[in-house]
């Protein structure tokens, strides 16, 4: 079956196999969140992107290949409820902006913008989205054989940018960002993977941006 990115709590994975980076996403938890496992085909390293929720699905999600890493997005709790659990099992690093370090309930090891986090061979750019929450990232992969891959926590959905409590100077901040880092840098066929719901592209999102700015949400 195609990929689509439609995952549904309790529901299976749903697998993107790209030529070096299998990418695995899975709804988990009462939010809905969303975790995703990145799998390099040529090493077979892992790294998991949120482990939100359910501890036990996620790790049989990581089998017996076990784990490099785990990248949490931002400091918000629906985020990282498997966390603990998970780093405890499998001793994988827990990785976070410094700006959201202190919201976890691990010792973590800090990122920032610029920095590349490992897949075995693949490689995941770190870009700073603030305004959600001060170190919100999201994380590129630039397919060397076809589109990139962008996972944008809760800082870009399709429809809009995320929560920012109707704070003008975060919402600022925010669509700063996400227009200029993301929308300015990358081309409309550029995949992105969010924090909750469905996925989207930049080139379908990119028309509504001006819309979302002059809303203020």
């Amino acid at each position: 079956m195609p990929y689509t990115g439609d995952v549904a709590p309790g529901g299976p994975p749903d697998v993107r196999e790209l030529d070096n980076l299998v990418i695995t996403k899975l709804s988990v938890g009462p939010m809905e969140n969303n975790a995703y496992l990145l799998h390099c085909r040529a090493t077979g390293d892992q790294v998991l992107i949120d482990a939100a929720n359910e501890a036990p699905r996620l790790l049989e999600l990581v089998g017996d290949g076990g784990l490099s890493a785990v990248v949490t997005t931002h400091q918000h709790m629906d985020h990282w409820v498997a966390l603990e659990e998970v780093v405890a099992t499998t001793g994988a690093r827990s990785l976070v902006h410094a700006a959201d370090a202190e919201g976890l309930p691990i010792p973590s090891e800090s990122l920032a913008e610029g920095d590349t986090v490992r897949v075995g061979d693949c490689a995941l750019e770190v870009i700073h989205i603030v305004g959600h929450t001060p170190g919100s990232i999201a994380l590129l992969y630039r397919d060397p054989a076809g589109v990139p891959h962008l996972f944008t926590g809760d800082s870009l959905f399709p429809g809009g940018v995320g929560n920012t409590d109707k704070d003008p100077q975060r919402f600022g901040s925010l669509i700063d960002d996400v227009e200029h880092k993301l929308f300015g840098r990358l081309p409309d066929e550029t995949w992105f993977y969010p924090g909750h719901g469905k996925d989207s592209t930049l080139g379908v999102e990119r028309p509504a941006v001006p819309e979302w700015r002059a809303r203020g949400w």
